[in-house]
């Protein structure tokens, strides 16, 4: 099929039209054959009900590579603008009317409509348009001033890997039980594991970025040498790092069933905690989930059953005498927030 051509592919009954659907946006690998943007697309709808129930009335933010995942192009992020994959945070123009958005406000105060999908042929046309990943926000679009989700990622550091970020999810397990509450694990799509935990929303951003803070704090109680909550990537070493500033307003994760633009397009798989142990991260890709998920369902099926009060939580930070910990160097001065100087920078400082 030409590159010009186009063709359509049906998401719950809507036609979504999709161009050049032969483009590679995934090379081949010894372990995956070539993944085009028709390829995506279909991806995206075999694993419906899940991408869906990750997304659903969530204002989400779209990594898009519209030339795909190629040796040579670069992200652009905060730090590095100029690159062919970028981050989209308002609608991109000539968006579909079936779809929606809403309304967020970042830290310095300006604010975005988002793509907020409700129906899968909003995630279709987003995949044609080159997303390949789905940044959602912890919120719903009925308020999203106040999270419904507490997100805990665990982020191997150099020298320790995925089978270590393993090791600590089992005692996160452990933290959870004793809170009385429901996590749900999947893979990151790399080394890493994040556990989402559904919340009443009733909680700011502020609130569960603490709760996440007294998480990680239990987590490094209970495994001394092997866990960090150290912002500063100095002072972290070979430990897994609580990533806390993931709940912080504007930071999101990949959502589950998300691809990573890594060569082989894996992506991020919701697995249940017995499962956890055994798996590889790169055995979930583009190519494999289909099966899986025919198979087996959606692994977070149950998350939305019940949401928890972080009050258990909020209290452990309120008793901590380390208080907070630094934002992000892009975020305005934070009530509370210890001074953001590097440690070993600081010692350097005149006096």
């Amino acid at each position: 099929m030409p590159a010009s051509e186009t063709t359509t592919v049906e998401a719950d009954g809507i036609d979504v039209r999709v161009s050049s659907p032969d483009r590679v946006i995934f090379p081949a690998t010894d372990r995956t054959g070539e993944i085009t943007k028709l390829d995506v697309v279909r991806y995206y709808v075999a694993v419906g009900d899940g991408i869906m129930r990750a997304l659903d009335r969530r204002p989400t933010t779209l990594e898009r590579w519209p030339k795909g995942v190629h040796p040579g192009i670069r992200l652009s992020t905060r730090e590095w603008g100029g690159g062919d994959a970028f981050f989209q945070k308002r609608i991109p123009k000539g968006a579909p009317p079936y779809v929606q958005t809403a309304r967020i406000e970042f830290p310095s105060g300006r604010h975005a409509d988002e793509v907020c999908p409700t129906q899968l042929a909003d995630v279709a046309w987003a995949a044609q348009m080159g997303t390949i990943t789905f940044h959602p926000w912890p919120v719903r679009s009925g308020d999203v001033d106040h999270p419904d989700e507490l997100r805990l990622d665990l982020d191997p550091q150099p020298g320790t890997d995925f089978d270590d970020a393993v090791r600590v999810a089992g005692c996160a397990r452990e933290v959870l039980a004793d809170l009385g509450y429901a996590g749900f694990p999947k893979t990151s799509g790399g080394r890493g594991v994040h556990i989402y935990v559904r919340i009443e929303p009733r909680w700011t951003f502020t609130d569960v970025r603490h709760a996440a803070i007294a998480f990680g704090r239990e987590l490094e109680r209970r495994l001394p040498g092997e866990v960090t909550t150290k912002w500063w990537k100095e002072e972290r070493g070979e430990r897994i790092f609580v990533d806390y500033n993931q709940n912080a307003r504007d930071r999101t994760i990949a959502s589950a069933y998300s691809i990573r633009p890594k060569p082989g397009a894996p992506v991020s798989a919701p697995v249940t905690w017995d499962e956890l142990p055994d798996v590889a991260p790169e055995d979930f890709t583009v190519e494999t989930m289909p099966a899986r998920f025919a198979e087996v369902g959606d692994r977070h099926a149950a998350i939305d059953d019940v949401a928890h009060s972080l009050e258990p939580l909020l209290e452990m930070y309120e008793r901590d005498p380390d208080g907070d910990m630094p934002y992000p160097p892009d975020y305005p001065k934070m009530p509370g927030e210890p001074k953001r100087v590097q440690p070993s920078r600081d010692k350097d400082r005149p006096r």
